[in-house]
């Protein structure tokens, strides 16, 4: 791993949601891949790039806890978002009063974590056409900066926006505390998200990140074993669908 970088997060509580629970939210075990490359693109992200979570440090004893939310019983119509992309007066707000409703939740609390990601680079070319040479460097020194700062473009979460966390960056070797001894050995945690995957499609939604593209959303999954703690993220070509 060239150009990795090593944060811990942590925070007072965390909910990673399953997918296929629909009605009450019930939070994974652990950190998802998808939620750490969340709170790297928090800290630094830039379009020409992406970070590649490669291991997941549990650094807390799993502990779980209900609370109800607040929740609103409908989404914004995605042809009313596409409307409005093209430049048509549409009312895109949700009255909450009106579609407010209560949920309850099985939230992970005391959570600590490490993440090891590294960038990749997507396009290697500037404006004029040139090819950058290492521009992985350049990425990884940018997020040093703004980490030891504390800097960040919007406030990373653990999963919910309601659920702050905070972050430190490791360095000169630094090494992550040890996992907490009931999660020594191995433990099977079945099936978790590894990230939404967007491929061009003509009939696709349309996604604003990806700059008015029409694009296939795709959830990824993977086999998750944690190890002493450690959770190992395989590449996209081993997950599935």
């Amino acid at each position: 791993m060239s150009y990795g970088v090593r944060i811990e997060v942590w925070g007072p509580y965390a909910s990673f949601n399953r997918p296929e629970m629909k009605v009450e939210r019930v939070s994974y075990d652990t950190l998802t891949p998808s939620a750490a490359r969340g709170i790297l693109e928090a800290i630094y992200w830039k379009p020409e790039m992406r970070w590649l979570v490669d291991r997941i440090h549990v650094l807390a004893p799993v502990r779980f806890t209900h609370i109800r939310r607040n929740e609103i019983d409908q989404l914004i119509a995605v042809r009313n978002i596409e409307s409005a992309i093209r430049g048509s007066p549409v009312r895109l707000g949700i009255d909450v009063e009106d579609h407010r409703q209560q949920r309850a939740a099985m939230i992970l609390r005391d959570v600590r974590y490490g993440i090891e990601a590294h960038v990749e680079i997507i396009d290697r070319t500037t404006i004029d056409g040139r090819e950058l040479e290492h521009p992985e460097a350049k990425h990884l020194e940018a997020f040093k900066r703004r980490a030891r700062r504390g800097q960040f473009f919007h406030h990373p979460y653990l999963g919910c926006r309601e659920f702050p966390a905070s972050f430190r960056l490791l360095e000169n070797g630094e090494e992550f505390p040890p996992a907490p001894e009931e999660l020594r050995g191995n433990r099977d945690l079945g099936f978790i998200l590894w990230d939404l995957v967007f491929s061009d499609d003509p009939q696709g939604r349309v996604i604003e990140s990806h700059r008015g593209r029409r694009v296939r959303v795709e959830p990824r999954f993977f086999h998750a074993r944690m190890v002493d703690g450690v959770i190992t993220v395989p590449p996209l070509d081993e997950t599935r669908g």
